[in-house]
């Protein structure tokens, strides 16, 4: 069976980076067999050692004295730049032959989820062994409207590229006990987050209705969160089962 690809993405400082760190760090301690790959050619630093990283091809700092662009705008054509060596990233990653491929998407998740070149970069990998792991921020999941802001981006990141995505709370050592139980009641209970909607943005009671969150559990991409500390290492195996789930239907896809 080959490999399957995660594509970790949300929203900037929701912690990408650490969880494939910690999620790799876990893997290897589980006895699996993964490969990291960084996507960000504007990082810095990552906290885990990247089996391939595209600042070995170029750096943002290196195309924006090339072109003459500032940050943004090189961050575009970065993204092109990236798509072009796709078949070369699918190659190296062939060599390595892992069966777990944990893909490191940029800090801003509009360079992923919005450019037509991130469709040609799952495509050339395997579209059919890949799934995004979209990242609730919890400090922005405390408040119903953030929540709910959230869920809209998650939801267009699952139509934009139409392959199986899983919802996870990250860094919840951040929260408290009452928060984190608040915030996992709204992932599963669409009516628990419009009454609490209501609550904080009265005047929307008209026209904000429940049948909307129903509407995006109907078509998938309102979902129960896997809560996760990669500060603790909780959550991690929760988020391998449920990779699992969706494409060897609860069967172990390590080798033996």
């Amino acid at each position: 069976m080959e490999g399957v690809f995660l594509y970790f993405t949300g929203c900037a400082g929701s912690g990408k980076s650490t969880l494939t760190q910690s999620f790799k760090v876990w893997m290897d301690k589980m006895g699996y067999n993964a490969t990291t790959i960084n996507l960000d050619p504007g990082v810095e630093r990552i906290p885990y050692p990247a089996d391939i990283d595209v600042r070995d091809w170029f750096t943002l700092s290196d195309i924006m004295e090339e072109y003459g662009l500032g940050p943004n705008g090189a961050q575009i054509v970065a993204a092109d730049m990236i798509a072009l060596r796709a078949g070369e990233i699918r190659e190296l990653v062939n060599e390595m032959e892992s069966d777990y491929c944990l893909v490191d998407t940029p800090g801003q998740m509009e360079l992923f989820t919005f450019r037509e070149c991130s469709k040609i970069i799952i495509k050339t990998l395997n579209e059919e062994k890949s799934v995004i792991v979209f990242l609730f921020d919890p400090m922005l999941s405390t408040t119903p409207s953030n929540f709910v802001s959230q869920i809209l981006l998650g939801s267009t990141t699952q139509f934009r590229f139409y392959i199986p995505t899983i919802n996870v709370l990250s860094k919840i050592d951040l929260l408290e006990e009452e928060q984190l139980e608040q915030i996992l009641n709204w992932s599963k209970n669409p009516d628990a987050l419009y009454d609490a909607l209501v609550i904080e943005t009265p005047d929307m009671k008209g026209e904000l209705s429940v049948e909307l969150f129903r509407a995006f559990e109907n078509l998938g991409t309102y979902k129960e969160l896997i809560p996760i500390s990669s500060e603790e290492m909780t959550g991690l195996e929760d988020l391998y089962s449920m990779v699992q789930q969706i494409f060897a239907g609860g069967e172990d896809l390590a080798s033996d």
